[in-house]
């Protein structure tokens, strides 16, 4: 996947994962976007470890979006997890 695939997917994916977890996420759009890419990569390395499925196959593929989205909820709640930010 090029760049602006890696953008969009993780602008999309960070979004996703925030609305899906209760409280006060960290930062805005960047951090956001941050998120949902680092989610992906995640995701991804996850999917192919434990499921032994290619999950990042590109933009209009499912797999990607719920590896990324996956990936992005567990970094969310890890970050919350680790500065102790409860959910309100």
């Amino acid at each position: 996947m090029g760049i602006v695939t890696w953008v969009v997917v993780g602008l999309v994916a960070g979004a996703v994962a925030k609305a899906l977890t209760p409280g006060k996420g960290p930062g805005g759009a960047v951090v956001t976007t941050l998120i949902g890419m680092a989610g992906g990569m995640l995701g991804g390395l996850l999917g192919s470890l434990v499921l032994g499925v290619r999950s990042m196959n590109g933009l209009l593929h499912l797999s990607t979006w719920v590896a990324a989205v996956a990936g992005s909820v567990l970094i969310v709640l890890a970050y919350r997890t680790l500065s102790g930010r409860a959910a309100h």
